[in-house]
């Protein structure tokens, strides 16, 4: 038995003497001088160098692909039933061309009952006129009396009178007869077919509806601090949406006067389309230019962290990473244009931007190269944070 005790307390003794072995190691290999820090071993990091670029300011407006010319096609002076249709959306068709008949059977009674009406009261004035004439000669041989011969000249004025409003009244009719046939005031395409044969329209009823888009408005509306971009006669890029197109032309015209509600300013930009290829009522991108071109450093926007009118970028020297925060021009599409206070060429983090500190030891890959770029500068303890590199 005490045997036994003995051999359990040799057993643990030496355990423990393991024990305070292992610790012992530990921390001396904890102390030594020679292992790195974990803050002091590379970052492994993507980076894009910075080009050296010229900025100028660009505003965006939205604007709208309006036609030349546009009508709503429908009678204006006749009430009646549509009898024909002629035309469907995309239709191209030639001014004068008949797109829809009304049935105004009514109104060419009308009409040629008062032409009837006029042409009797033509010749009861002639009739009248010619007595009046025979009575006035014989006013001077005393065998009529003066106010006779009035009387008879007043008959034949009033006579007169009645046949001109006949004419005037079958001068309307003969409009609302023409109104029954609707004809293109212009060349253009149908847009859209409102009504079908059968159905009863009143004026201003608008049965078809076409445009000419031989030129097409681009139309926008401007605040009132870029009067001065819009001048007639400058420059624009345009983008338009539902083609994808872009392309180049100058403002045609610009509003004298700003919008009381919005102090906005109307501009219209000419786009020859002959081939009618443009879809109007659709939108397009206005970009103008402003100001001086400036010198600027062009880097993606996803190597800057933008806050206001400040970006704040991370610069590799050699491999040690340095943040800098530099004044922002502007952007255009996904490049961020800032003042040259970066050196053309220095090296920007562009991915791993997040786990990167200041003064961290970078191994950069530039984007699209096959190995990472070699250390300029040796693997040392990190340098105190610094403001922006210039």
């Amino acid at each position: 038995m005490k045997r036994m005790d003995r051999r359990v307390m040799g057993a643990l003794g030496a355990t423990l003497l393991v024990a305070l072995g292992g610790g012992a190691a530990l921390l001396l290999r904890a102390n030594s001088s020679d292992v790195t820090p974990l803050s002091a071993q590379a970052k492994g990091a993507t980076v894009v160098p910075a080009r050296e670029a010229t900025y100028r300011p660009t505003r965006r407006f939205v604007g709208t692909l309006a036609p030349w010319q546009e009508a709503n096609v429908g009678p204006q002076l006749v009430s009646a039933y549509v009898e024909t249709v002629l035309v469907r959306p995309g239709d191209v068709v030639k001014r004068g061309q008949v797109l829809a008949t009304l049935d105004c059977r009514n109104a060419s009674a009308g009409s040629q009952r008062v032409a009837m009406q006029a042409r009797a009261l033509d010749q009861r004035q002639r009739a009248i006129a010619s007595e009046a004439a025979r009575v006035q000669g014989l006013v001077g041989d005393g065998f009529v009396s003066k106010n006779e011969a009035e009387q008879k000249a007043a008959q034949s004025a009033a006579a007169e009178a009645q046949l001109k409003a006949l004419r005037a009244e079958l001068a309307g009719k003969a409009l609302e007869v023409n109104d029954c046939v609707l004809a293109a005031p212009f060349d253009g395409e149908i847009t859209r077919r409102n009504l079908d044969p059968g159905t009863f329209v009143r004026p201003g009823t608008a049965l078809v509806s076409m445009v000419d888009r031989a030129i097409v408005r681009v139309t926008a509306d401007v605040p009132e601090v870029d009067f001065k971009a819009v001048t007639p006669g400058a420059d624009v890029k345009l983008r338009l949406l539902a083609t994808g197109k872009e392309m180049t032309a100058r403002i045609a015209r610009r509003s004298p006067a700003a919008d009381p509600v919005t102090r906005t300013l109307h501009v219209e930009i000419d786009v020859p389309d002959p081939e009618r290829t443009l879809p109007v009522g659709t939108t397009a991108e206005v970009f103008t230019e402003v100001g001086a071109p400036e010198p600027a450093i062009e880097m993606p926007l996803r190597a800057a962290t933008v806050r206001g009118s400040k970006a704040t970028v991370i610069v590799v020297e050699g491999d040690i990473a340095r943040k800098a925060t530099v004044r922002v021009l502007g952007e255009t599409g996904k490049s961020l244009f800032v003042e040259p206070s970066i050196l053309p060429g220095s090296l920007l983090v562009l991915e791993g931007r997040a786990q990167i500190r200041n003064g961290d030891v970078v191994r950069a890959k530039v984007e699209g190269a096959a190995a990472p770029v070699p250390s300029l500068l040796p693997v040392s303890t990190p340098a105190p944070s610094g403001g922006a590199v210039r």
